[in-house]
């Protein structure tokens, strides 16, 4: 019996193969395929829906059912049962459909004569294409091996569907990667940008979907396996000192990749009619289904895993590598699932914008976008699998939007407002050399971020005073090995040469929750962000710090040196900090190495319990940072990376900037400078609600600086405390609108 429904399966494969290449329509085409189907397996209907958009089913053909129903009976993603298969992903089988559970009677189509109903989903790499439908009158359930030779078929009708056979003009389903789609994402960093298509991880086309020899076949998968093998074993001895989570990802790959049961599914499928490279994709279609369903975040990564592995056992069987021998587009825009630090800066400054179906606010790629300035959108659901290299794309940062092939109307539109960004930005220019101060004589010291020399030439060009920030930790996190003190003592110093004199205040090693060096041991912790981390592990690791410390002050060579520690929580770690950077500094002296002329050591306050530290504190430190993007998550405990409360609570709630005005007075009243840096610091209506909480210094990115001083030259920052007063004794909760409503009324500059 086995063998038989094996041959009538790998038969029907072969007649669809062929169907394909007939040169017919693509109805007609869909109308033979159904009636193949039906006489192959003995049934008295087979029906084929595709999805007219994401959410709408439409019955595109038919063998059995009503004719006349053919693009006229459409259904939403979960309604009845061919709705479910959609939106589940899994196979319905029943042998008395009107009486399963979320049927729907459809008159149209004449379907109440047929009692049993077996669909299974048409899906390619997770995308959900359509529903494959069989029925019959006898009321009776279908096999396993009739469920399993149908979830075949529907694999080769994926991919027909991804090469557009059933598309042409007598059918109204879009031809695939050709309409506009729009991607609601999350933004990650700001800016617009139009341009190009990108694929970090360009897609493998699996062209021949059916084999002609089973033997043959399952003999080339065993051997695209066994050099799948050796690549993984490869890989876990180059991995050998690296760290235990690089090492247990390789572990899972190796587990999969020795698997017998994922090696006797694909064997299966193979024996059932597909090609070797049909069979991986169906399983790897089948994996990307399960990811969707899994909530367990371990579950999940090893889904992930395992689609990983079979894309590289595609490339093996398909000899597609990575390099296409696709020309990089003129305004490249990077699209990838996820792509670390090290990656994307060798892309570089050529890259106009950055789109990842994965990724974080926080992620290393976010940070090093933002060092870029170029647009980052995170979070974009699928559109790996809908862009293909070329494609034109508008990437909206500002709102994480992300349009594919997008109409002319909206290119239009985008097109208005970059040219608008682009005046204003010469606009903003134009203040480069005139100094941040407000209409009522209060000056403001506006900074830059940075973390990599690129940044650095940035500091002329958008007249920031100084560095508010470097970020120490991206030399740390871009290695795969501990840099060494010579090395970080010359990037110190060509910082400082950069700079030009010009204050530069280095953070030291900021890592732990999603910034994890890969070469360390990273602890198993529930709630990373809040745990081992920051100025944490340096005081724990001190052979670390006291390494960096030491390559600071050598860099420094008799220039000021500038040194803040990062979350600080507490006097005692602050004081333990100074204290060993004191020591180095004295270990130096009698090395008779040069000193740094001036020494500042301050602190981020991105705990809300160092606002209440005791007055020895601000008297201790030199400054305080505001770290505000830690700052507002623990204030308002509100996980920056979760997308459901990120952006519940606003900056510019009376009860955030109150709790800014209590920090500026604990400063005053101790005579310690005070700065806010962060994203926020960036966006001019957050700024000016800083100012006038009573804050003289801003560290922002670079391209922020000209806006934000636009801004502050136009307004009085007097007006503007006097506006926080009254909205605080008004007892409103959000000061949003009323700073919109004053700026609206200032005159231009």
């Amino acid at each position: 019996m086995q063998d038989r429904s094996e041959s009538e399966s790998r038969r029907l494969l072969r007649r669809l193969r062929d169907t394909l290449a007939e040169p017919v329509r693509g109805q007609e085409r869909l109308d033979s395929i159904v009636g193949l189907i039906s006489e192959s397996m003995g049934t008295d209907v087979c029906s084929i829906y595709l999805f007219r958009d994401r959410e709408t089913l439409e019955l595109c053909a038919t063998r059995g059912l009503n004719p006349e129903s053919v693009h006229r009976t459409r259904m939403r993603l979960g309604e009845g049962l061919v709705g479910r298969v959609a939106r589940t992903a899994t196979a319905v089988n029943t042998a008395d459909a009107p009486n399963e559970r979320g049927f729907r009677y459809m008159p149209e189509t004449g379907e109440e004569i047929f009692s049993s109903f077996l669909g299974v989903p048409i899906q390619r790499l997770g995308e959900k294409l359509g529903v494959l439908v069989v029925q019959s009158k006898e009321a009776r359930a279908y096999s396993d091996d009739e469920i399993y030779a149908l979830d075949v078929t529907a694999m080769v009708l994926a991919e027909m569907t991804e090469l557009g056979a059933f598309t042409s003009e007598d059918t109204v389903i879009a031809r695939p990667h050709k309409h506009p789609v729009m991607i609601r994402a999350g933004s990650g960093q700001e800016g617009t940008a139009e341009g190009q298509v990108w694929l970090h991880e360009p897609r493998v086309v699996v062209t021949n979907l059916v084999n002609d020899d089973p033997v043959a076949e399952v003999e080339r998968l065993r051997q695209g396996v066994e050099r799948l093998r050796v690549s993984v074993n490869d890989l876990m001895e180059t991995a050998a000192t690296s760290d235990k989570e690089h090492r247990e990802v390789l572990e899972a790959y190796r587990m999969f990749a020795n698997s017998r049961g994922w090696l006797r599914r694909m064997e299966q499928s193979i024996e059932s009619g597909l090609s070797a490279e049909a069979a991986v994709e169906k399983e790897q279609s089948e994996a990307r289904a399960r990811l969707q369903q899994v909530p367990d975040p371990y579950l999940r990564e090893r889904l992930h895993d395992l689609d990983d592995l079979s894309n590289r056992l595609l490339r093996i069987l398909t000899g597609q590598g990575r390099d296409t021998g696709a020309t990089l587009p003129d305004r490249p825009i990077l699209v990838a699932r996820n792509i670390g630090p090290g990656e994307l800066l060798e892309y570089g400054r050529m890259l106009k914008g950055v789109v990842l179906e994965e990724g974080s606010v926080g992620s290393h790629a976010a940070v090093v976008a933002r060092a870029l300035a170029i647009p980052l959108v995170v979070h974009a659901e699928s559109v790996t699998t809908e862009a293909l290299n070329g494609d034109a794309i508008i990437v909206d940062g500002d709102e994480g939007v992300v349009h594919l092939r997008p109409d002319d109307s909206v290119a239009a539109a985008y097109r208005d407002k970059i040219i608008m960004q682009t005046a204003a930005a010469e606009r903003y220019a134009a203040l480069r050399d005139l100094p941040a101060v407000a209409r009522c004589g209060s000056h403001v010291r506006l900074m830059m971020n940075a973390g990599i020399m690129a940044d650095l030439p940035s500091l002329n060009g958008s007249g920031a005073e100084g560095v508010g920030l470097f970020r120490t930790e991206l030399q740390f996190l871009l290695r795969n090995s501990m840099p060494r003190r010579s090395d970080l003592a010359a990037l110190y110093a060509r910082v400082l040469k950069a700079a030009e004199g010009r204050r530069v205040a280095f953070r030291t090693l900021d890592i732990g929750s999603d910034k994890v060096m890969p070469y360390m041991n990273r602890p198993e912790e529930p709630n990373p962000a809040m745990g081992w981390r920051a100025v944490r592990v340096g005081l724990d690791k001190k052979g670390v710090m006291r390494m960096q410390l030491q390559a600071l002050i050598r860099a420094s060579n008799g220039r000021p040196l500038t040194v803040m520690f990062p979350l600080v929580a507490e006097m005692s770690e602050f004081a333990e900090a100074r204290d060993l950077l004191m020591r180095e500094i004295e270990r130096e002296r009698h090395l008779g190495h040069p000193l740094p002329a001036t020494v500042e050591v301050g602190a981020m306050l991105e705990t809300p319990s160092l606002a209440f530290a005791p007055d020895a504190f601000f008297k201790l430190a030199d400054f305080v940072s505001i770290g505000g993007n830690d700052l507002k998550q623990f204030f308002y405990a509100a996980d920056r990376e979760n997308e459901l409360v990120r952006r519940r609570y606003d900056t510019l709630s009376l009860s955030f900037i109150t709790f800014i005005q209590k920090i500026v007075k604990r400063c005053e009243d101790n005579d310690c400078a005070l700065s806010f840096c962060g994203e926020d610091a960036g966006r001019p209506v957050e700024a000016l609600a800083f100012l006038g909480a009573g804050i003289r210094s801003l560290s922002m990115r670079p391209a922020a600086i000209g806006p934000v001083k636009d801004l502050i030259r136009r307004a009085d920052l007097t007006e503007v405390a006097a506006l926080i007063d009254e909205a605080k004794d008004r007892g409103e909760e959000r000061l949003r609108p009323l700073l919109l409503n004053y700026i609206r009324g200032l005159p231009a500059v």
